[in-house]
């Protein structure tokens, strides 16, 4: 058994799922700049849609409009009830 901190199993190297997921991290960040407003609110359509899929309890979108040199840029933070539902989302995302 290595002089890891987390809980391990010596027979199949497992560690205990708490050690990675201690539901501190709850929040999906996305940002990107798009030339028009008009897609970047088809894009946060389009991922609440997905949040909206994967949450337990209400997920809180809070979306973040600001104009740049080449477009508007879009920021939106998803906060989850828990960890597990915030790494569905971003897998669900790739």
């Amino acid at each position: 058994m290595s002089k890891n901190s987390a809980d391990e199993t010596p027979v199949c190297c497992c560690i205990d799922v708490g050690t990675i997921m201690d539901n501190t991290d709850c929040t999906a960040s996305y940002s990107r700049v798009f030339s028009n407003r008009a897609d970047a609110e088809a894009t946060l359509d389009a991922l609440s849609a997905k949040a909206r899929e994967v949450e337990s309890e209400p997920c809180q979108i809070t979306p973040r409009f600001s104009e740049v040199d080449g477009g508007v840029q879009l920021d939106i933070d998803f906060v989850f009830a828990c960890q597990a539902e915030t790494m569905i989302f971003q897998l669900g995302l790739r």
